[in-house]
Formats: structure tokens, C-alpha cells, sequence
């Protein structure tokens, strides 16, 4: 679920980019675009972390 959540912040975040590159104006700003690539960098360490702890439990299992 937060794998899948931080890969649509980051294309939101892409998206975004794009478009103020492209139309000149920034849709959410600087300081929506900061919180988007943050948002989008927090859930994917949540989600590496909870596939280690995942890996980990089932490593200890067997």
C-alpha cells in the first residue's frame, strides 16, 4: 500500500513539474512541490521498511 502511495506522489510529483516546465506556472507552488517529493519519499522508506521487517520475520520463521 505505501509502495503503491509513493509511486503516485511521485508521479504526482513528476506531473507537476512537467507541467510547470512546460506552462510556466506552478499549479501547487514550492512549497506544495517540497511536500509532495517528502510525502512521496516518507511512504516509500515505510514500505522498504516494512518489506525488511516482512523478510526479516519470515528469515527467522524457517
Amino acid at each position: 500500500m505505501y509502495l503503491l502511495l509513493s509511486i503516485v506522489l511521485f508521479l504526482l510529483f513528476v506531473g507537476h513539474v512537467l507541467i510547470g516546465s512546460m506552462a510556466g506556472i506552478a499549479p501547487v507552488g514550492d512549497i506544495g512541490e517540497m511536500i509532495i517529493l517528502v510525502l512521496a519519499a516518507v511512504c516509500f522508506v515505510v514500505a522498504i521498511l516494512k518489506a525488511e521487517k516482512a523478510a526479516n520475520s519470515n528469515h527467522q520463521k524457517s
